[in-house]
């Protein structure tokens, strides 16, 4: 019989279990996970990496392949129907997978291709400038305040009540037989892009200064001015990396409404000028010839449709991701 004090041969007290390592994650990789269990959002950025590689390699696409969008083939059209394709869906075939264009015979699926690099590049170079000239005041505003929120926010209120379409088209209009060196197609891409880029700061600079506004309270940016920081260090080097989520994912959704906007106007004649292939210029080629076949406005419509839902289901997918407020 044993007493309490004794030892049977086993150890008295709880089992020791081995120590976990707690492993720390960036803020970084929080924003991965939660944007991979977005399916949608995901799926959004495949197809936006594809639009992107099919942008910057088109021009190798058509020169390995032999294809030139502007080509013509008088051999797929009906001469005796005012030069309408043969057979249904725009004429389709092997040689031809989406159907040849009405009058000219010209490849639409090489003029896809084509007008793929012509929308993102005003589009990405349009949002671009917005960024930069919308985060620099914004983020000036912001800090500042005073007289200098007071006029940067009154230049806002003046450039969003500006009439942008109309002005867009009196001076994409103005400058089509060429201006400050430049002609044709160069002359139409940069027209486009200091037009939409320049007019659309104030969205991204109203972002800026408020998320500006609520940084500046912060105690890294007290502890910034306590050793002594400057305005511009405490701007560009405190509060701006802070702004890059609040302006990557802003940029996502301002992307497709700027693709929009240059198809608008080359569906109006006054984006690029043919025979340039561009998405808003094959839907305004077609809309005489959509009764006769659906194909000709369904391809450049469905380009356009793909591109920019892509782009807001990725927009939308960072946006949760980046919220710290979401599980």
């Amino acid at each position: 019989m044993t007493t309490p004090t004794e030892t049977t041969g086993t150890t008295v007290g709880p089992a020791t279990a081995p120590a976990t390592r707690i492993e720390g994650r960036s803020l970084g990789r929080i924003a991965w996970t939660r944007f991979k269990r977005d399916r949608l959002a995901v799926a959004g950025g495949v197809v936006v990496i594809l639009l992107i590689l099919l942008a910057v390699l088109a021009k190798p696409i058509e020169a390995v392949f032999g294809l030139d969008p502007n080509a013509l083939h008088q051999d797929q059209l009906d001469a005796n129907l005012g030069g309408i394709p043969f057979g249904d869906w725009g004429g389709m075939s092997w040689d031809h997978p989406l159907g040849v264009d009405v009058q000219y015979g010209r490849d639409i699926m090489t003029r896809i291709i084509e007008g793929s690099w012509v929308s993102l590049l005003v589009a990405f170079g349009a949002t671009a400038l917005s960024n930069i000239i919308g985060t620099v005041l914004g983020i000036v505003a912001g800090y500042y305040g005073g007289w200098a929120d007071t006029v940067i926010s009154r230049m806002m209120d003046m450039f969003l009540a500006f009439p942008l379409l109309l002005f867009a088209i009196a001076i994409s209009a103005s400058l089509q037989d060429g201006a400050f060196g430049l002609h044709g197609t160069p002359l139409h891409l940069a027209v486009l892009i200091f037009v939409i880029g320049f007019f659309n700061w104030p969205y991204m600079g109203r972002i800026v200064r408020g998320q500006t506004l609520s940084l500046r309270e912060r105690e890294f940016v007290d502890a910034a001015r306590s050793l002594g920081a400057r305005g511009p260090f405490i701007l560009f080097r405190e509060l701006l990396p802070n702004l890059v989520g609040p302006i990557l994912v802003y940029s996502t959704l301002l992307i497709p409404t700027n693709i929009l906007f240059e198809a608008g106007l080359s569906f109006l004649g006054v984006g690029v000028a043919p025979p340039q292939a561009s998405w808003g210029g094959m839907l305004s080629d077609a809309i005489t010839y959509y009764q006769v076949d659906p194909q000709f406005v369904m391809v450049p419509g469905l380009a356009i449709f793909a591109t920019v839902l892509a782009f807001n289901l990725l927009g939308d997918g960072l946006r949760d991701a980046l919220d710290p407020k979401n599980n």
